[in-house]
């Protein structure tokens, strides 16, 4: 592993609003940007550029849409080399209406698209290209993907995409390790232009192994976020990243400094991480959107109930 050629993606704040819609405090979000800042971190993946003809700004917070003109309150003031990244999702996006680099203080676009939109992804990815940004793809649920799917979308995009980055994405925390080998030696194989990334969410305890196994295969993109916060079990935690890298060029000190003033209070607000409903979801391949809608109700304690529900399996006691 060449340490000089791994960069940390943080994703804390586009990933943890999917748990409050969007709806960190400038205040908020300016702590994180000081403290990825300062540990040095290579990207802050700040939220989504979404259209506003779809999603209404009265029901969802800032980063949702991340105007410009809110980047800059965040950024005002804070020397930094850490670069804003934001997330797009293909048919969520009025892509006419992003300006170009040169006045847009983000840096990184990134497009997520499922498999049977790759064609969509590559059009977008290759527009904001254009537009002069670095580009990602990250290819959610590849753990509903055939193989024979995933070669030829692989193929594609090395072949069609300006993507700087290829980002595979265990969306639904159901990944082992002998699956992520498989996936970004397939992804290695077939990759050779654009780096490789991995996104994975911690459903079974398992989001930090499993960006270290990817890491032994090749990723040079880590996807991670502070504390684990993030959709529903949440991700791989930056913090451990950091302690896995030693690199001398990152510093944890920042980031343990923010969850010890930020997320140890948040917590008391906002619920994520391993959570037996987003386990289950995790170990039978399926979206977390049932158990979050389940935490969110009268019966949020009722696993068993949950388990037969997803399954159609029950046994008497």
């Amino acid at each position: 592993m060449l340490k000089d050629k791994i960069k940390v993606l943080d994703c804390t704040i586009r990933d943890g609003g999917l748990m409050n819609d969007h709806k960190f405090s400038l205040r908020f979000v300016r702590e994180v940007y000081k403290a990825l800042s300062e540990a040095n971190i290579d990207y802050m993946e700040i939220g989504y550029k979404s259209s506003k003809k779809l999603f209404s700004p009265e029901e969802f917070g800032p980063w949702k849409f991340c105007a410009d003109s809110d980047i800059l309150k965040v950024i005002e003031g804070i020397s930094s080399k850490t670069k804003i990244a934001v997330m797009m999702d293909v048919d969520r996006v009025d892509a006419g209406e992003v300006s170009s680099k040169k006045e847009s203080p983000v840096s990184m676009i990134r497009v997520a698209t499922y498999i049977k939109d790759i064609d969509k992804a590559i059009e977008l990815c290759n527009e904001m290209a254009d537009k002069g940004y670095e580009t990602a793809v990250n290819i959610m649920a590849v753990s509903k993907a055939a193989d024979g799917q995933l070669n030829e979308v692989l193929a594609r995009l090395e072949k069609k995409c300006a993507a700087d980055v290829i980002f595979i994405s265990d969306s639904n925390g159901s990944l082992y390790q002998e699956s992520i080998e498989h996936l970004f030696k397939k992804a290695k194989s077939c990759i050779k232009s654009k780096k490789i990334g991995i996104h994975a969410h911690n459903n079974q305890q398992l989001a930090f192994s499993n960006t270290l196994e990817a890491v032994r295969h090749g990723a040079n993109f880590l996807d991670c976020t502070i504390y684990g916060l993030g959709r529903a079990a949440g991700n791989c935690p930056t913090e451990l990243i950091l302690g896995f890298l030693k690199d001398p060029k990152y510093d944890i000190r920042p980031i343990l400094d923010v969850i010890s003033r930020e997320f140890i209070p948040l917590r008391k607000e906002l619920e994520w991480g391993y959570i037996i409903p987003y386990a289950i979801a995790g170990m039978l391949d399926e979206h977390p959107r049932a158990a979050m809608a389940l935490r969110d109700s009268a019966q949020k304690e009722n696993y068993r109930e949950f388990y037969e529900s997803l399954t159609g399996v029950k046994k008497k006691n």
